[in-house]
């Protein structure tokens, strides 16, 4: 298997370290943090908006795409890069986590996921080694493999037949994986909740099968904070010190900064995105909701130690005064301020880890994140 991933630099006092992933697209420098572009794009942002931010990676959804506007329109444009024109990584979910929320009629089986379309109720079968066909098609450089994902809480009996298909299925699309040698990574997903041996035997049976890298699904839904971070610290002492470790969909920082502590390298999640656009801001010193009233004379920026452009060009009372008329450009201002906070605070993470100051690092912005709305 070609080596994909380097780590850099270990923290001494942590599990926290810095590495490189190699993709055919360029280098992502991790700890990284993925934002979601479903479709094709970050909401609210152009490209050059979100390369001059410092994304690394984007994450596209290969069920959304799949669906519209199609493989084959995707084709024609030679792949999903020179689609959507984004020259650099791009991750690509499986869908498993699409097929099951947005279709109230699915039926899983051994052989796949039969599921309707929510766009217009057509009947889709999918099996695993179709989304890897799907994935190599688009030709993003780190394919997912489709996992059977269960809401929390779960029981323990349905947790394990969950991990008994996720294991089927991760084992069929490796070997559809290595039918056509591809430039592509394929990672697998472990899933188990919180329930140890159950993930304790997913992620051994996707390290007997063999990927690039293995990610963490089913986390961060709700699960006792104490039951993840066990989780997390177990999970990062049985995987691969060679390979990356990808928690899925994890977005909050104060989340985030113990996963890195435990050994996790890669993150995504519409958090910082999502919240961008319905009026939350995120600070050094606390959350901000830009539509209350007190800030509407507030000629500070949202965030006085924050380099973004929209920080250095507008106080609040303006960019509250763009939500409250539901102005295009609140979306785009509040999201570019929002992602830079994140890709900022990884940058900082990176740094700190290099330096061998990672402890204190996040023991301080910790305890500045506790403080209330400023």
């Amino acid at each position: 298997m070609k080596k994909t991933f380097t780590v850099t630099v270990q923290d001494p006092s942590t599990a926290a370290r810095t590495g490189k992933i190699r993709t055919p697209h360029g280098d992502i420098e991790t700890p990284a943090f993925a934002p979601v572009a479903s479709q094709g794009t970050v909401k609210a942002l152009l490209h050059d908006q979100a390369e001059e931010l410092g994304v690394q990676v984007i994450l596209v959804n290969a069920y959304h795409l799949y669906l519209r506007p199609g493989l084959e329109i995707i084709a024609e444009s030679g792949g999903v890069h020179d689609f959507i024109s984004w020259p650099k990584p791009i991750l690509s979910d499986s869908g498993g986590f699409q097929i099951y929320s947005l279709s109230p009629l699915v039926k899983v089986t051994q052989e796949g996921v039969r599921f309707s379309s929510h766009l217009d109720g057509t009947k889709i079968f999918l099996r695993p080694e179709d989304i890897v066909d799907i994935q190599r098609s688009l030709g993003t450089d780190i394919m997912m493999v489709l996992d059977y994902f269960l809401p929390f809480p779960s029981t323990k009996v349905r947790m394990k037949e969950a991990v008994k298909m996720t294991t089927l299925w991760a084992r069929r699309s490796r070997d559809r994986f290595l039918e056509k040698p591809v430039r592509q990574q394929l990672w697998g997903i472990s899933q188990g909740s919180v329930f140890w041996d159950l993930r304790q035997q997913s992620i051994e049976d996707l390290l007997a099968i063999g990927f690039d890298g293995y990610a963490l699904g089913g986390l961060g839904i709700g699960e006792p904070k104490a039951a993840l971070m066990e989780t997390l610290e177990k999970a990062g002492q049985l995987l691969p010190a060679d390979k990356p470790r990808y928690l899925m969909g994890m977005g909050y920082v104060e989340d985030i900064l113990e996963a890195i502590s435990r050994g996790i390298d890669l993150f995504d999640c519409v958090l910082p995105t999502r919240n961008a656009r319905n009026g939350t801001l995120f600070s050094s010193r606390g959350k901000i909701v830009i539509k209350n009233q007190k800030y509407a004379r507030d000629q500070r920026p949202i965030d006085e130690d924050c380099g973004c452009y929209t920080c250095r060009h507008f106080s609040r009372a303006y960019l509250r005064h763009l939500y409250e008329r539901e102005e295009i450009s609140s979306a785009v201002l509040n999201t570019i301020h929002n992602l830079y906070f994140y890709l900022d605070i990884f940058r900082k993470i990176r740094q700190s880890i290099a330096l061998n100051s990672y402890r204190e690092f996040k023991r301080q912005l910790l305890n500045q994140l506790k403080e209330s709305e400023p």
